[in-house]
């Protein structure tokens, strides 16, 4: 065992030491613990008092597991010798084999108050203080250990350990290299320097670590930790092998550790090893939601529809309480089928009024547009739990649709029980309702209030830069660059849904931009008022946004969609010279639509909102930019229009196929463009209430295409 290894690297052999101890420390040292044992029971039925025989004793009883003797025997060598610290740090050690942390950091302190120079003891506390992330009492012991043996490889560990937990990871390795240096075999030392290389990254380096740490010691358990860090190092069927043979161990076979390894033969396409392992783990374990959704990735590997149904309606039978069965299963029929409606009427009948089986029937029900039933059961679910999300949006929309001014009602009577983090939405549903009511002033007030107070902590929208004296001459198009595709939509100009088609259809496109920062210039929008300054070049933002194309998993040929949060013709100056092979696609629609689409439902990059006039003038400014690309062609561009894309897919299709310079492009199917959130020309009905800021956005208009009024 490690520990005792530890113990006899303080605790060897002296001058004094009688023949028999010597024979016990020796038995230990070469690691024949089972004839350490049967010597140290000889010796002490020779020899009960002699203090260095229960001393070699209580370690190999360690040694072997027995705790309850080591512990007896070594409080039966303290009682002999109270005021023997090494005594007290030996005991503290068969305490912590048998989780007692209290009592053993109580022998530690004993074991330093008898002796300030009892170096095992400083490290045993320190560990333990790092174990429990108290840095600063470990810092403070290590400070003490390095009094006593400032060059122990023991020390250096404990610095090394405690500046990787506290993130100074250069640090850390330092100190962790220069102790493996001076004690290569030290499995403590090679432990901590393997757990420092993972904490830094370096995964080549804590897989060569713990290899060498698995070959010293045969620690199965550590082929756990080396099959996720194989894993991230993208070799999922190495990691595989590793849990493979972590289980041949029986003591190592769970459930969960077969779960884990039918899920890594899967994503090394390996679907016939992972057969046996999740199906076992499956039947001894049903109630996992681990479990469960990887039979269904078996199914999906393997098609093996009818094997699966099976496994699902036998533990179904078995367990009809279990609603995760019942979504499984309900995930292997077509939605809307009468099979998924048939799974989720007996789901319904085995828990009648359970909140999860009626959720299930209100999305199928909404979900096929049966609107009548959809809204039976949401009252059920309402009746269950008021306020449920689900149901009470139902309701609303139901209402919304055949009632407008009882919705509007209806969505007041919310508000005031609601949640701080449900009034927004409510707001916004009033004014959906306000609108639908034709009461365009309060619909308005309602959105325009809401969308002051959302944004107010944002910053403004980025001032567009004028044009140049001249732009710069377009550079020819080199056939071998990999095309690039830039897609923008202004606030209110409904992009997402262009976004949602083209993200189901193209493995190219990125709307990455959105979720976590790029760090290239197109997503900075202080980058054109510099490159138009000449603080940039042309060459450096090209070049910055194709060096971040890789760790955006962009492929090797380098083709790509990026959708971009903002747009201004100074990245012109750019694009012009250095992208000729790059394209605009732009989302437009009526630019009054768009103004009252953002008030009401925001955009995908928030910007503050003052007021409808300020914020109408900005949009016209912006959309002047797009205007001036389109009129006088500065870049080659597509426009898409936005107004109303689900009446016409195809003529979408083919606006899409155009910019991408492909032949053709699949007609998408209307439900995955969404719902028209502001109907086209729907601006109309509030030609009086906003007729400033329309009057700012009418020129514009009309240069995109629209009607002046």
């Amino acid at each position: 065992m490690a520990a005792t290894m530890r113990d006899l690297a303080f605790v060897r052999p002296c001058a004094g030491m009688s023949s028999m101890s010597q024979q016990i420390f020796e038995a230990l040292h070469r690691g024949d613990n089972a004839q350490a044992v049967a010597l140290a029971r000889r010796a002490l039925a020779a020899a009960p008092d002699d203090l260095e025989v229960k001393r070699a004793a209580a370690l190999a009883f360690r040694a072997t597991g027995d705790r309850d003797a080591a512990l007896s025997t070594i409080d039966a060598a303290i009682a002999q010798m109270p005021d023997d610290a090494e005594l007290h740090f030996l005991r503290a050690g068969m305490l912590l084999d048998i989780q007692d942390v209290g009592s053993a950091q109580a022998a530690l302190a004993q074991t330093v108050a008898l002796d300030p120079n009892q170096f095992g003891a400083y490290i045993v506390q320190a560990q333990m203080a790092v174990g429990r992330n108290d840095f600063d009492e470990a810092e403070r012991l290590t400070k003490l250990a390095a009094r006593v043996s400032p060059d122990h490889h023991w020390t250096l560990m404990l610095q090394g350990s405690l500046a990787s937990r506290r993130g100074e990871h250069d640090r850390a390795l330092s100190l962790l290299s220069a102790a493996s240096q001076r004690a290569p075999d030290d499995l403590q030392v090679l432990n901590a320097l393997a757990f420092a290389y993972l904490a830094k990254g370096h995964l080549a380096f804590a897989e060569q670590s713990f290899r060498r740490m698995l070959d010293r010691t045969g620690h199965t358990p550590l082929r756990g930790l080396l099959a996720q860090i194989v894993l991230q190092q993208g070799r999922p069927a190495e990691a595989a092998d590793e849990i493979a043979a972590l289980l041949s161990d029986p003591s190592q076979v769970t459930p969960a550790m077969q779960t884990l390894a039918g899920e890594l033969e899967l994503q090394a396409g390996r679907p016939e090893r992972a057969k046996p392992l999740l199906q076992a783990a499956f039947a001894a374990h049903p109630e996992s939601h681990r479990a469960t959704n990887a039979l269904l990735l078996l199914w999906e590997a393997t098609g093996n529809t009818e094997d699966t149904q099976a496994t699902l309606e036998n533990a179904l039978a078995r367990e009809p309480g279990l609603d995760h069965l019942w979504v499984a299963r309900l995930a292997m029929a077509p939605f809307g089928s009468d099979e998924a409606t048939a799974i989720v009427d007996r789901w319904n009948a085995a828990r009648p009024d359970h909140l999860p089986a009626l959720q299930a029937q209100l999305a199928l029900e909404a979900g096929t547009g049966a609107h009548a039933a959809s809204e039976a059961t949401a009252r059920r679910i309402a009746a269950l739990q008021p306020g449920h999300g689900n149901a009470t949006q139902v309701l609303f929309d139901r209402l919304l649709d055949r009632d407008p001014p009882a919705a509007v009602t209806f969505a007041e009577g919310l508000l005031p029980s609601a949640s701080a983090q449900a009034r927004p939405m409510l707001r916004r549903w009033i004014g959906m309702a306000q609108d639908a009511a034709e009461r365009p002033a309060d619909a308005l007030a309602t959105w325009l209030s809401l969308a002051v107070e959302e944004t107010a902590q944002t910053g403004a929208p980025p001032v567009s830069t004028p044009a140049p004296a001249s732009w710069p001459d377009k550079a020819s198009v080199d056939g071998a660059r990999a095309p690039a595709v830039f897609l923008y939509g202004p606030p209110g100009s409904q992009v997402d849904r262009i976004a949602n088609v083209l993200q189901r259809a193209l493995p190219e496109f990125r709307s990455d931009r959105f979720a976590t920062a790029v760090q290239d210039p197109f997503q900075d929008s202080n980058v054109p008022a510099r490159l138009a300054e000449g603080v940039f070049t042309a060459e450096q933002v090209a070049g910055g946004w194709q060096s971040q194309l890789p760790a955006r998993g962009v492929g090797a040929n380098g083709a790509v969609i990026d959708w971009i949060p903002f747009w201004d013709n100074s990245w012109l100056l750019a694009l012009r010279p250095q992208l000729p092979q790059a394209r605009l696609l732009f989302a437009v629609r009526d630019p009054r639509d768009m103004l009252l689409e953002w008030f009401a439902f925001g955009a995908p990059v928030t910007m503050r909102i003052t007021d409808a006039d300020s914020a109408a003038e900005w949009l016209a400014a912006h959309l002047a930019q797009i205007a001036d690309v389109i009129e006088q062609d500065l870049f080659p561009h597509t426009v898409v229009r936005t107004d109303a894309p689900g009446e016409d897919p195809e003529r979408l299709a083919t606006r899409f196929a155009e910019a991408l310079g492909v032949p053709a492009f699949p007609t998408p199917p209307r439900e995955l463009l969404g719902p028209d959130r502001i109907p086209a020309g729907r601006w109309m009905a509030y030609r009086e209430v906003l007729a400033g800021p329309f009057a700012a956005l009418t020129p514009v208009a009309v240069r995109l295409g629209y009607r002046q009024d």
